[in-house]
Order: C-alpha cells, then sequence, then structure tokens
C-alpha cells in the first residue's frame, strides 16, 4: 500500500493532473500512483523514466511520477541524473510505496522449466537470491519496465519464459503467478516523488529538502565543509549520497536530503551559506516528507528563537548612540 504526503496546493480538484509515468499499464510506477489516491489525474504511460520527465519538462503534461529511492537496491540512477543534469523540476510530492515481485508465466509450468526470465533490472536486482537459488538455469533478459516485461511474455510464444512483475501485470496480461513475493527482503520499498515545472509546495507539518552541491574543486575536507555548514545548525540529513558529474573521471556532486524546507529560517540560512561557498547549488524541491516528525526541526527554531532573545538583552546594555 502506498503511503503519500503531498501539499493541497499540489493537485487542483478543479481539473485533471497529467502526470506521465513508467509504463506500460501494470508497472509499479502505475500501480504506486494510483494508490496514492490522488484527487484527480490522468495517468499518461511513458516508454522509458526519462521520457516521463522529459513530458512533463516540455509540458506535455503537468507532472511526472518516477522511482527514485529502493530499500534493497539504492538510488534508482537514470532518475537522480535526469532530475540532476537534464531537467528543471522539482520534486512536489513523494510515495513510499511497499514492493512485492510476482514470477509470471502464460501457462502453469514447473521452476525447472523455466528457461528465460525477463525484467526491469532494479526489479530483477531486488529478487537476486531467488533468481540464484531457484532458477540457476534461466537466462535473464532486461527489459525497459517490469510491466513491459509481463507484456512481453503474454504475448511471446515461448512456454518457459517468465517475467518478474507486480500482481497487476498478472491480471492486465492475462499471467499465471508461478511463485509471489520472490523479493529477497520482504520489507521491500520503493520511493516514488511527483516532479513538476518550479512548483514548492506550501511548508507542512513534516518537509523534506533536496538539493545538490557542486564542488568548486576537489579538495582535502571539502564534504566536511558541506556537511559541517548542516551540523552547525542541527540539521538533519536523511540522505547523502554522490554522483559523478560528467564531466571528468573523479568528479562528483553530492544530493543531500534534509529535514526541513526552504521557507524555514534555519533552512534557508544554511542553503545561502553553501551557495556563497559553492557557488553551484542545484534544488530539487521542498515537500511534504513520509512518516517523518519536523519536532527536531521544531527544537532547533526555539532554541534559536531563544538565542535571538539572548542577544537583543545583551543589546540593550549597549551605549545608546
Amino acid at each position: 500500500m502506498a503511503q503519500l504526503h503531498k501539499d493541497k496546493k499540489t493537485v487542483s480538484a478543479d481539473k485533471k493532473l497529467k502526470v506521465a509515468y513508467l509504463g506500460p499499464s501494470g508497472s509499479f510506477s502505475e500501480e504506486a500512483l494510483l494508490a496514492a489516491s490522488f484527487r484527480s489525474i490522468e495517468p499518461l504511460a511513458a516508454d522509458t523514466i526519462p521520457d516521463a520527465i522529459k513530458m512533463a519538462d516540455a509540458s506535455e503534461v503537468d507532472a511526472a511520477f518516477v522511482p527514485l529511492e529502493n530499500s534493497t537496491e539504492g538510488s534508482v540512477n537514470v532518475t537522480l541524473d535526469e532530475l540532476i543534469f537534464t531537467s528543471d523540476l522539482f520534486i512536489t510530492a513523494e510515495v513510499v510505496f511497499n514492493v512485492h515481485l510476482q514470477l509470471l508465466t502464460k501457462e502453469k509450468i514447473g521452476l525447472k522449466d523455466i528457461s528465460e526470465v525477463i525484467s526491469y533490472p532494479v526489479a530483477a536486482a531486488q529478487c537476486r537470491d531467488f533468481l540464484y537459488s531457484k532458477l540457476p538455469q534461466a537466462e535473464l533478459i532486461a527489459a525497459s519496465s517490469t510491466s513491459e516485461a509481463a507484456r512481453t511474455v503474454s504475448q511471446s510464444k515461448e512456454r518457459g519464459m517468465a517475467a518478474i512483475a507486480p500482481k497487476l501485470s498478472a491480471e492486465l496480461y492475462n499471467l499465471q503467478v508461478i511463485q509471489q513475493n520472490i523479493e529477497d527482503y520482504h520489507g521491500n520499498q520503493t520511493r516514488f516523488v511527483l516532479v513538476q515545472k518550479r512548483k514548492i509546495p506550501a511548508r507542512s507539518e513534516s518537509d523534506k529538502t533536496t538539493i545538490v552541491c557542486f564542488q568548486k574543486k576537489d579538495r582535502p575536507g571539502s564534504l566536511y565543509s558541506i556537511v559541517g555548514q548542516f551540523a552547525a545548525r542541527n540539521i538533519n540529513l536523511a540522505r547523502i549520497e554522490s554522483r559523478p558529474t560528467k564531466k571528468a573521471l573523479g568528479e562528483y556532486c553530492f544530493v543531500i536530503d534534509l529535514e526541513g524546507h526552504i521557507s524555514d529560517e534555519v533552512v534557508s540560512d544554511c542553503l545561502a551559506e553553501l551557495y556563497a561557498e559553492l557557488g553551484h547549488i542545484k534544488f530539487l524541491g521542498s515537500y511534504p516528507a513520509h512518516a517523518k516528525s519536523n519536532k527536531h526541526l521544531t527544537e532547533i527554531k526555539e532554541a534559536r528563537r531563544q538565542a535571538s532573545q539572548w542577544l537583543k538583552d545583551l543589546e540593550n546594555c549597549l551605549p545608546k548612540s
């Protein structure tokens, strides 16, 4: 079941929001999008994740809904790289979806009769142990999405072909579920994000901000100096990872998820200081966070308020000009 945290202004009740997702129909992206219960959407299937993002960037749709991170395999790099280097979109909502993978075939057959397994590489990687132990004889074939894998199996005349895909795909393409929930870790979840053109939802009770920090040059302590800005303000970092800048071997940027909203004084102050120091920061969005509390940030705000009052009290002791 998907769990959604979104700002009320993100989705208008007056008109349908056209949302591109990784298709064809029956993919996890579609399943998560529909389960997220956005007020009024018109889902539009895209062939690839970059295609979905480009459709939103070109205003062919209002938004794209794409996978960003998986609890087993980590970041979905194709999504990250599109958001960092290609698009001008902001994250406006996130959805955390419980992912269960099924082994599907056209007709009921035994595991020993399966010679080929087709799936989206990220999904197949989440079933690595199952494939190694239960289907060592099967050739693994990459597909552009889990639903495309299911559709390929449904159209194939080969009896020994199987797909790794969601249950929705089995229903849509009339496939048999040979084995259920074959993911290696049953707490498997994927984080999806809704991305739109330069929109920032209003601050909510619990927010997250995502930025990308680029270094002026690689030097000792450069990452420490970035992280130190957050530590100095007691801002909690939910995630930090490096991505190649695509310019030269050994050049990296840092993708950071931090607690709080850009309209929070402590966050805006930190980002301004980082921008002044680095000269290049890409803002990817401030948006309602999944299942998080801003209690820590609230405590920081109160501490800063008390510190400001303390300074004002001291300033009152200075000579009047």
